[in-house]
């Protein structure tokens, strides 16, 4: 028996160290990373990066993180809900993008499904996404108030663990007199 209990306990010490150095191979990146060096953030300051002003129409992505293990702070714009259970979103690197803003080319939005069904009581809620990311062009179909969208998503990351965050590190900021400033909240 006491054999039995020191095998169990070096395997617990080998699991735990193996999903130790999981979690340090985790890649933190941002929304630059998703898109190629060459490629500007956008033409002016404060203003979203819009697909159809990019010669390639922003199709071009980022093969260098494929299949790796990354996370990635965004806003979760939902596509398969059902109340306020979220199956799949699309993670976008602005409030607004897709239904009252212009859409960000396919290497700026990251399709993703989580690994269970994430509560998200509202849409573009700040959340984190971990996951392998997987480069590939997605089509998704939104329904918004003012009909139907098809998006078409650059990456995807499958069996996601979301979290909330207060805050995207490298978000873009609406012009001032945007009428869809309200989404950007303030945490006080």
């Amino acid at each position: 028996m006491n054999d039995l209990l020191k095998s169990a306990a070096v395997l617990a010490s080998l699991l735990a160290s193996s999903g130790a150095a999981a979690a340090q191979d985790v890649a933190h990146i941002l929304w630059k990373d998703l898109r190629p060096a060459t490629q500007a953030a956008g033409e002016n300051v404060g203003l979203p990066m819009i697909a159809a002003k990019l010669p390639d129409h922003g199709e071009t992505l980022s093969t260098g993180l494929q299949g790796k293990a990354i996370t990635l702070a965004g806003y979760a714009l939902p596509v398969d809900r059902e109340g306020d259970l979220v199956y799949q979103f699309l993670l976008v690197p602005w409030t607004g993008a897709c239904s009252h803003m212009p859409t960000p080319p396919p290497n700026q939005i990251v399709l993703v499904t989580p690994a269970h069904p994430y509560r998200m009581p509202e849409a573009y809620q700040p959340v984190a996404v971990t996951g392998t990311l997987q480069p590939g062009m997605e089509k998704s179909q939104l329904f918004i108030l003012d009909g139907v969208s098809i998006i078409q998503s650059g990456y995807t990351v499958r069996r996601a663990d979301v979290v909330n965050v207060d805050s995207v590190p490298d978000t873009v900021t609406l012009p001032v007199n945007s009428p869809w400033n309200f989404l950007n909240k303030k945490k006080s």
